[in-house]
């Protein structure tokens, strides 16, 4: 995939940044821009950015962990992330770590965090503080791309579904992350918490209609068993995985990256044996989803 050279002028009244595309689809580079002091104007149109492209990649950025929480504040409000553990120091940060003995990372399939929840998350606010050598790209997938490219008659069966997201199998003493598998073993498992969605979302800034199922935490459409579900859903996650659909972060230091969970999926790759890395995530508060 290579990087789009296409350069399109700032959103919004005031904001003081460039906008270029990482792919045709998906995904921005935002530059001449500090975190650290953006708000007002530049921070609407910044908003933007992130909820049409799905994804802003920020380089070269002074931010500490006081300035990630104050943007994040400036933004709107922080969910406090039930799985992963939070700095002693800024409660508001969690640790998505993985040592150089490690074998499993944490994001390493494709999801979109919180859909398990009545309320999903906005999204999140990835801040890169120990890299590998090479490796550990994250890419993304564009919800609006992906539920565009399907075809008329797909979309007349997915009109008005709903369906089941859980956590339990992911994040249980014997679920996915003691494993290797993101997708986990759904076998004789009793799923009882996790949330119901609509299956075609609308965003609720851009009235883009996006695909709002995922790999990692869909597990079946209401009234059908996981069985009985699963060939649609695998036609559905096929149409997002499309790579005319995504895009790819690479990371180097001081780059921020800032999605929305509704616009995208993400995975992290697992690409760096014997080495360590270490990003530091402040999930940022959803709304209903709507239709």
């Amino acid at each position: 995939m290579a990087t789009s050279a296409r350069t399109r002028p700032p959103t919004g009244s005031g904001a003081q940044f460039c906008v270029s595309d990482l792919e045709a689809s998906a995904g921005a580079y935002v530059s001449d821009i500090q975190l650290a002091e953006t708000d007002g104007d530049t921070l609407e149109a910044l908003k933007q950015v992130v909820y049409t492209r799905g994804v802003a990649v920020l380089r070269d950025q002074q931010f500490s962990p006081e300035d990630h929480i104050a943007f994040a504040k400036r933004w709107g409000g922080i969910d406090i992330n039930n799985y992963f553990p939070l700095t002693d120091e800024h409660a508001e940060i969690a640790i998505v770590r993985k040592k150089a003995d490690q074998q499993t990372n944490i994001g390493g399939g494709w999801h979109t965090d919180h859909s398990y929840d009545q309320i999903p998350a906005m999204g999140s606010i990835l801040v890169a503080r120990q890299l590998p050598p090479s490796g550990g790209d994250t890419l993304y997938s564009h919800m609006g791309a992906a539920y565009d490219c399907l075809t008329d008659e797909l979309k007349q069966r997915i009109e008005g579904l709903e369906a089941f997201h859980t956590a339990d199998h992911i994040y249980a003493p014997d679920g996915a992350y003691a494993k290797t598998d993101m997708g986990g073993d759904l076998r004789g498992q009793d799923l009882k918490t996790g949330a119901v969605h609509p299956v075609v979302i609308r965003h609720p800034h851009t009235g883009r209609k996006l695909l709002y199922v995922n790999p990692g935490f869909t597990i079946n459409f209401v009234g059908r068993t996981r069985d009985e579900s699963l060939p649609l859903l695998q036609q559905l996650f096929a149409a997002a995985l499309l790579p005319e659909n995504q895009c790819r972060v690479v990371w180097e230091p001081g780059t921020v990256a800032i999605w929305d969970n509704r616009t995208t999926w993400h995975m992290a790759l697992n690409d760096y044996p014997g080495h360590a890395r270490e990003m530091h995530r402040i999930t940022l508060s959803g709304e209903p989803l709507a239709t």
